[in-house]
């Protein structure tokens, strides 16, 4: 079985693109250089062969670096870019990063983006069309409050191969639970998208337990189902609330094991279409 961690970053602060990194103390534990020989022994530790490097700054700068240490990184699967949705030209990154046989598609940073219906603004839906007519694929990234706008664009572009994020970070600290889980099972129930079980460990805080986030991943597991629903790390955010080990080893105790096969590595597979 293929174990995949369907979701982590690297990064290289003096790179200079990573604006939210910039005076922010919150992240201060992680903003330092996060290459691959960090993760390599702690994938190698838990047998996972795969992973997918997700975008972490607003350029394509940014996505040309991720696609060097993919072709230097056998066990790097597919790379998450970005290109900017507000301007058109872009399509032609997107023409030129989909020739690379690493890269999956794009996340726009829609969490960081004030207007909650950005999404929804006309001179931004080119992009959801060319990322259909290029087969790639969408990581949706935000909040709960994102939701009904995902759901609108999930139904406007039923062919755009699509996954949430992070579960669409439902704010666990508080124990905000059931608007967001009505919200999600709605996009769950009338669309074919994807979801990561990821991310969940930071909504809680670092006071998180297992029992904590359980009513979350069951939740996620009952609406999406094994077949929709893919583990990742979120590595190195992840270290602002827990360890590595310690959110495998809980979500590995929160999943039965027969889902187990899909959740920790053949969804993602599928989805993103790992070698």
């Amino acid at each position: 079985m293929m174990l995949v961690d369907a979701h982590q970053h690297f990064w290289s602060p003096s790179r200079g693109d990573y604006h939210w990194m910039h005076g922010n103390q919150a992240v201060a534990a992680i903003t330092r250089d996060i290459l691959p020989r960090h993760l390599e022994p702690t994938l190698k530790k838990h047998a996972i062969t795969r992973t997918v490097l997700v975008q972490a700054a607003e350029s394509v700068e940014e996505t040309e670096y991720m696609l060097g240490l993919a072709d230097a990184t056998e066990w790097i699967g597919k790379v998450v870019g970005w290109i900017n949705f507000e301007d058109k030209s872009h399509l032609k990154h997107l023409q030129r990063f989909a020739k690379h046989p690493k890269f999956a598609g794009v996340r726009p940073m829609i969490q960081d983006i004030p207007d909650p219906d950005w999404m929804l603004r006309e001179q931004v839906q080119w992009a959801y069309e060319a990322i259909i007519a290029h087969d790639l694929t969408f990581d949706a990234l935000g909040f709960p409050v994102h939701l009904p706008r995902f759901h609108e664009i999930f139904t406007r572009y039923p062919k755009m191969r699509a996954v949430i994020d992070h579960g669409m970070k439902p704010v666990i600290r508080n124990g905000e639970f059931d608007q967001w889980a009505k919200a999600i099972a709605s996009i769950a129930e009338t669309t074919s998208v994807y979801c990561k079980l990821s991310g969940l460990a930071n909504e809680a805080g670092t006071d998180w337990t297992p029992q904590s986030l359980a009513p979350y991943v069951a939740h996620l597991l009952k609406i999406f189902g094994p077949n929709r629903l893919m583990w990742g790390s979120d590595w190195p955010v992840l270290e602002l609330a827990g360890s590595y080990d310690n959110w495998l080893a809980t979500a590995r105790s929160l999943i039965p094991h027969a889902d187990a096969p899909a959740i920790f590595g053949g969804t993602a597979a599928r989805f993103y279409r790992l070698a």
